[in-house]
């Protein structure tokens, strides 16, 4: 007997599984137009099912303090007015960026005549497991479907109720305009065995994309059978060099800590040259005391600065995603160099300098997916490096790196034309 006639979990993701498949093979031929006027009657479905978005959110809000969710969480999971619109904003975005289906990214004529053309194809169907964020949803199907995508997204049960009104929306709009429904599926059980399930469906799910805490991505690494784009932590550092502009410094290092604590990119260690170590340091201490930062310090720094807490080894590898800073005193670039690519997870790494081979020693050595000069770490983002929407950010060194867009969502294949050739 077949297993998934006596399983119906089972025989439920492999239907989801092959409607996303068919899906796909559709949407890898469909024009730019058709895409695009999915993405903007989506917004506008969005923007006109603001009663029932809201009121589906209520039930996530109603539920949130059960699943034991912080302030901040709770908050991340709120949909408003504003908010929504934000949303349908974001894929109006979308719809304005370049299609990189069919992007012509190499071509030669070799000398039996044949006409090798290198071009940009879609991956085929993506399987997103991701945190309890409604804005995820819309953003990440819709990046999927223009860069030529089927999607499943399986959400966190806190925002099961406005993740699955939201596809809901986009299925209509998908319905109205010509997309393949299935091209957009919410998986929604949250059984957490039906994961594991699409992990296993190599034969219909082409890469695993999940966005979430560091337990979920080791499962998720560990169980799939397909290729899985990661996004591990965030534990981003600055450099404060001996060469470093300090009014600069404080600015940026407020900035990457203090403007958005709960994310990826912002900061959680900072490094500070040893001959500027003295002069610095207190200066720091009163800007981020003033924004209530805990500061762990090294031995070096609590000799200067006597109000911070010692630091343990933990600390240095740490994102702590709140209002605690990691602080070390360093003897020069190189160690701030050896320092990072030992503790830091190579997502966003910055150097604060006005010494030209300092910062460039830094950025040819340092191993990460970003490495700034004399700017915010915070700038690791899509939108801010023009891609439009991601949907992640990856720290793995193959296929996507950094911010995943429209292009890091596709592969490519050779388009050989002949007029006969054979090969001797």
């Amino acid at each position: 007997m077949n297993a998934s006639a006596t399983n119906p979990l089972l025989n439920y993701c492999l239907e989801v599984s092959r409607r996303a498949k068919v899906a796909s093979a559709q949407l890898a031929v469909l024009d730019t137009v058709t895409k695009n006027r999915w993405l903007c009657r989506s917004a506008e479905i969005l923007n006109e099912s603001l009663v029932g978005i809201l009121a589906a959110n209520a039930k996530d809000l109603e539920l949130a303090p059960s699943y034991g969710l912080s302030e901040s969480a709770i908050d991340r999971l709120r949909i408003d007015e504003k908010r929504l619109h934000a949303i349908a904003q974001a894929i109006n975005e979308i719809s304005r960026l370049p299609d990189p289906i069919g992007e012509v990214l190499d071509g030669y004529r070799r000398p039996n005549g044949l006409e090798i053309t290198k071009v940009r194809v879609p991956l085929g169907v993506v399987f997103f497991i991701y945190e309890s964020r409604p804005n995820v949803t819309a953003d990440a199907a819709a990046i999927c479907v223009k860069s030529g995508n089927a999607i499943i997204l399986r959400g966190g049960k806190e925002a099961i109720h406005s993740s699955s009104a939201i596809v809901k929306c986009l299925q209509m709009a998908a319905t109205e305009t010509g997309i393949p429904c299935d091209a957009v599926q919410f998986v929604e059980t949250t059984d957490r065995d039906a994961v594991g399930m699409f992990l296993g469906m190599e034969q219909f799910i082409d890469v695993a994309i999940p966005r979430g805490g560091e337990s979920l991505i080791r499962r998720v690494a560990a169980e799939a059978k397909m290729p899985v784009i990661k996004h591990f932590d965030g534990n981003c550092h600055v450099y404060v060099d001996q060469a470093a502009d300090f009014e600069m410094a404080l600015n940026i290092i407020e900035n990457a800590k203090c403007q958005r604590m709960g994310v990826c990119n912002a900061l959680e260690s900072l490094l500070v040259h040893r001959d500027v170590s003295e002069q610095f340091l207190p200066r720091l201490r009163d800007r981020l005391f003033a924004k209530s930062i805990e500061l762990r310090g090294c031995r070096q720094s609590l000799e200067i600065v006597p109000e911070m807490i010692a630091a343990t080894e933990d600390d240095w590898g740490r994102e702590y995603l709140g209002p605690i800073l990691s602080v070390k005193v360093i003897d020069d670039v190189q160690a701030a160099i050896e320092h990072i690519n030992r503790y830091s997870s190579h997502h966003t790494d910055a150097i604060i300098t006005n010494d030209l081979a300092a910062s460039r020693q830094f950025t040819l050595a340092v191993d990460s997916a970003a490495v700034v000069v004399n700017a915010s770490t915070r700038f690791n983002d899509g939108g801010e490096f023009g891609f439009g929407a991601e949907i992640g950010i990856s720290t793995d060194k193959f296929h996507a790196r950094g911010p995943c867009g429209l292009r890091e969502l596709t592969s490519y294949k050779y388009i050989v034309q002949g007029n006969g050739q054979i090969r001797s």
